[in-house]
């Protein structure tokens, strides 16, 4: 029995960081000439070089995935939660095509927001289940609130490109 649950539980866990970067491998996708035309744009001093946004989503959609393990194990109903979750998800993988395959400054600026948005509900439904869930989305808050900032900025500097 303990072999099961164990079994389980591993499989949950292996399941929710799969999602967490299937989303980052469809924005991946959009992404694959992202490096050239983030060295096109006029950038603020203070963004980040291209090199960095690679091991730092990787952090978060690790986080993110056991993150939502942790509620899915959690009791109780979940499905608003892990639907949050989910549409989140989806948000996230979208900016990569609004902004590097699409160029679309404006719509970039708006999914980010959204995203925002959805992050922030997303925590709230988590921490229902499980603090430690929704703290471990903090670090994923704080980084596409940088990146809405980022996007912002680079949009309006860069009305040629975006």
């Amino acid at each position: 029995m303990a072999r099961h649950f164990l079994l389980s539980q591993g499989v949950g866990l292996l399941g929710w960081l799969l999602a967490a970067f299937a989303a980052g491998a469809v924005g991946a996708v959009a992404s694959v000439d992202a490096a050239s035309f983030y060295a096109e744009l006029s950038r603020p001093s203070w963004a980040p070089p291209a090199w960095v946004f690679g091991p730092v989503w990787s952090m978060l959609y690790a986080l993110m995935g056991v993150s939502a393990w942790l509620v899915w194990r959690a009791p109780g109903s979940k499905s608003v939660a892990l639907g949050l979750f989910m549409a989140q998800l989806a948000v996230n993988a979208l900016w990569s095509w609004l902004f590097f395959a699409w160029r679309h400054g404006a719509l970039a600026t708006a999914g980010v927001l959204i995203l925002l948005a959805l992050i922030v509900a997303t925590m709230s439904a988590f921490r229902r289940s499980s603090r430690l869930a929704a703290a471990l989305l903090a670090p994923y808050f704080l980084w596409v609130s940088f990146a809405a900032v980022l996007t912002w900025t680079i949009w309006r500097s860069n009305p040629n490109l975006l």
